[in-house]
C-alpha cells in the first residue's frame, strides 16, 4: 500500500471540538464538527452571479451536462485530468439528488446558484490553462493542471490537487461574491455545512470508481471500517471550514486594499498546499506508484 490520501494531505484548518453523527448502513461515519462553529457577523450583500441567478433546479442539469461533455474525451484518452473531472461530476450528480430532497437545504435556490458559479470557476480555470492563458489561471490550478499533464503523479494526487485549488482557492471567492447572509440577516453557514453531509455520501463510491477506471492505487486508503475515508472527509471539511472563514474575512474587509491582501493570502496558501501535495505524490520513495496507471487505464478502456 502506498502513501494514503489521508496521511499525505496538509490540513489548512484545525479544531479541538468534534461531534460524531451516526452513519447509516450505506454511509460512512461522519463527524460534523464544523456545524458547531458559529458564523461571524457579516453584512448583507446581494449575490453577484452570472450563472443560475434565479437558482432554478435545472441549473444542476446544465452543469452536469457540461461536465459530462468535458469528461468524456479526457476519459477516452486516459488524460490524468480525467480523475478530478470524474470526481467533480459524481459530486455534482449527488448534489442534484440531495438538493431535490425537501428540507435538506434551507435555501436550495441559493445553493443551486452557488453550485453553478462554483463549477464555472473550474471550467474557466481549465479552459484558460488549455489555451495557454497563464494570466487566467491561479497558481494552485496551474500546479494541478501541469501535474496532470506531466503524468508523474498517482491518481490520488490529481484528486487532491483539484480539491485544493477548488476549495481552498475558489470557494472563498465564490461564497464572498454570493453573500454569507440573507436579506433578513440570517447566516447561510448551516447550508454550507449541510454540503459536507452530502459529500460524505459520495466520496467512497467515487474514489472506488476512479480506482477502477483510471488508477487502482486511488482506493488504497480503504479499511474494513472505512475510517481512512472518514479521515479524508474530515480534511475536506476542514478545508471547507477554512474557505468559509476566508469568505468572512473578504466580506468584512474594511477597505479594498485589505480585501486584496486577503485574496493574495488565499492564493498563496492554496499554491503552497498544492506544492506540498505535488511533491508528496510524485516522490517514488514516499509513494510506490505500482502498476503504470496509463497502461492500466488503456487496458481497462479496451475491455469496456
Amino acid at each position: 500500500m502506498g502513501l494514503s490520501l489521508a496521511t499525505a494531505v496538509p490540513a489548512t484548518a484545525t479544531t479541538t471540538t468534534t461531534t460524531a453523527t451516526t452513519a447509516t448502513s450505506t454511509e460512512p461515519l461522519f463527524i460534523g464538527w464544523s456545524g458547531l462553529l458559529p458564523p461571524l457577523p457579516a453584512a448583507y450583500s446581494p449575490a453577484q452571479a452570472q450563472q443560475c441567478a434565479d437558482g432554478a433546479p435545472e441549473c444542476a442539469d446544465a452543469t452536469i451536462a457540461q461536465m459530462q461533455s468535458r469528461f468524456a474525451p479526457l476519459a477516452a484518452s486516459c488524460d490524468h485530468n480525467a480523475v478530478f473531472a470524474l470526481t467533480y461530476l459524481r459530486t455534482t450528480e449527488e448534489y442534484r439528488r440531495t438538493a431535490a430532497q425537501p428540507g435538506f437545504f434551507a435555501d436550495v435556490a441559493y445553493v443551486n446558484t452557488e453550485d453553478a458559479v462554483f463549477a464555472a470557476y473550474y471550467f474557466h480555470a481549465y479552459d484558460a490553462w488549455l489555451a495557454g492563458d497563464g494570466g487566467g489561471v491561479s497558481p494552485a490550478w496551474q500546479i494541478a493542471f501541469d501535474a496532470a499533464a506531466g503524468r508523474q503523479l498517482a491518481g490520488a494526487g490529481n484528486i487532491l490537487l483539484g480539491m485544493n485549488a477548488h476549495v481552498n482557492r475558489d470557494l472563498p471567492l465564490v461564497l464572498a461574491s454570493l453573500g454569507l447572509v440573507t436579506a433578513g440577516g440570517q447566516s447561510r453557514k448551516a447550508d454550507h455545512d449541510k454540503v459536507n453531509v452530502m459529500l460524505n455520501r459520495v466520496i467512497d463510491p467515487l474514489l472506488r470508481e476512479a480506482a477502477d477506471r483510471f488508477d487502482p492505487s486511488i482506493d488504497d486508503i480503504a479499511s474494513p471500517l472505512g475510517l481512512s475515508y472518514t479521515v479524508l472527509m474530515q480534511i475536506l471539511v476542514a478545508w471547507r471550514e477554512t474557505a468559509w472563514r476566508n469568505a468572512e474575512r473578504l466580506v468584512n474587509a474594511p477597505t479594498a486594499e485589505a480585501r486584496a491582501q486577503i485574496q493574495r493570502e488565499i492564493e498563496t496558501t492554496a499554491a503552497a498546499t498544492a506544492t506540498v501535495l505535488r511533491t508528496a505524490y510524485a516522490v517514488p520513495r514516499l509513494l510506490p506508484l505500482g502498476q503504470n496507471r496509463d497502461t492500466y487505464c488503456a487496458a481497462r478502456s479496451a475491455r469496456s
